[in-house]
């Protein structure tokens, strides 16, 4: 297979944009991505849009991305339009990183886009809820509303009901507190406050976080991903391609997607065990990593599932500090889920966005100064007790 290199990459600012369409956002980054990379949109042959949940928040479904680049030239390429929940973002890098490497061709685009914020916000939790097994929640009964029935009557997401949840049971394995889970923001937001892009730069402290409205026990709000909208893009190419369009060369070491299972081992297992393999590193040689943080344990969580810490050892890394700003390893330097925000159809590109950055040496006062090898982690929806989705990609500055 071919060498894959990211050429050119693009991200819209992470807000609630009320004025601003999915159109709007995805050619914004799209045209920033091609300006990176040096190439026009005829050099572009195939195109693959994420979005996740345009059609129960905006209406529009069947061509979103057809629409969403309709005025970006890329029209009259081979596009094709990808839903995969939360990873719906790296699941279009990944089959553009297929795209190239198979030789298919040059070049190849993944553009991810999501406005998710509506007037009415039962409307962005019912899309939310869309990310879990409405069949097993509905039963044989077909006369039920799903989707009424997973969002339920609160004012929150169903995921956030998982989130804490799995929280629980984690804080009972290993003695994490609550107090662990508000370190956690405490620390996204110290990253998210150099990040222009981000939604969320005011720093918290572990007290104010503690203090906030609760979600659900141990989960209150800035341990929860906000509802937003966003855009995000990346320019995938041969090594020739990467050459001419300049600057250091960023290396697709490893793209892994796999589906769940509700067996061990799970999606998150495989999907390591598998990147890890193909790209011939481990965790301790990893510069950054940007992991799905949709809420504060989370993190935790996945310290273990990418084997940064040993079970049981997840709360005890963060405090050390070595996952910080001026740590050995970053994690989420650009303010994760939690604080750069989470647009899903966007969230796998902008992570992938973050690490080409790190790597280039092109993220400000937040830089990591030894940047070489970065991991995105973007876990999609469930199936069971298992992530539906779930990507792992290995970046490397070669």
């Amino acid at each position: 297979m071919t060498d894959v290199y990211i050429l050119g990459v693009g991200m819209t600012p992470f807000r609630k944009h009320w004025d601003r369409t999915v159109r709007s956002l995805a050619a914004d980054a799209t045209e920033q991505a091609l300006k990176d990379a040096g190439v026009s949109a005829d050099q572009v042959p195939y195109v693959y849009f994420a979005n996740c949940v345009g059609g129960l928040v905006t209406g529009q479904e069947a061509i979103r991305g057809q629409v969403a680049l309709r005025h970006t030239g890329l029209l009259g390429s081979t596009l094709i339009n990808v839903e995969n929940a939360c990873a719906s973002g790296s699941s279009a890098a990944h089959l553009a990183w297929m795209t190239v490497a198979s030789g298919q061709a040059e070049t190849a685009i993944a553009v991810g886009a999501e406005k998710l914020t509506h007037p009415d916000k039962a409307v962005s939790f019912r899309a939310y809820a869309s990310g879990v097994d409405l069949d097993e929640i509905g039963g044989e009964d077909y006369a039920v509303d799903r989707l009424a029935v997973a969002v339920g009557t609160g004012n929150r997401s169903r995921f956030m009901d998982l989130y804490a949840e799995n929280a629980r049971a984690f804080m009972d394995a290993t003695g994490a507190t609550q107090e662990d889970l508000a370190r956690v923001v405490v620390k996204s937001r110290q990253f998210a406050a150099h990040n222009p892009r981000a939604q969320f730069r005011d720093q918290l402290t572990i007290e104010e976080v503690l203090a906030s409205r609760e979600i659900v026990w141990p989960l209150t709000l800035p341990m929860c991903s906000p509802i937003g909208d966003g855009a995000a893009a990346l320019i995938m190419g041969s090594k020739e391609a990467a050459l001419a369009a300049g600057g250091p060369l960023v290396r697709v070491r490893a793209s892994v997607l796999t589906s769940g299972t509700e067996v061990a081992p799970l999606a998150g297992e495989r999907s390591v065990a598998k990147a890890y393999s193909l790209a011939g590193v481990d965790a301790s040689d990893l510069d950054v990593v940007e992991l799905h943080d949709a809420a504060a344990p989370a993190e935790l969580e996945y310290y273990e599932a990418l084997q940064l810490a040993p079970v049981g050892e997840a709360a005890k890394l963060l405090a050390s500090g070595e996952t910080s700003l001026g740590g050995s390893t970053y994690v989420n330097s650009s303010g994760g889920l939690l604080a750069k925000g989470h647009p899903v159809g966007a969230s796998g590109c902008a992570q992938l966005v973050e690490l080409t950055e790190q790597l280039k040496g092109r993220s400000g006062a937040r830089q990591h100064p030894r940047a070489r090898l970065g991991l995105a982690h973007n876990a999609g929806g469930s199936i069971g007790a298992d992530s539906a989705a779930l990507s792992i990609t290995i970046l490397e500055k070669v």
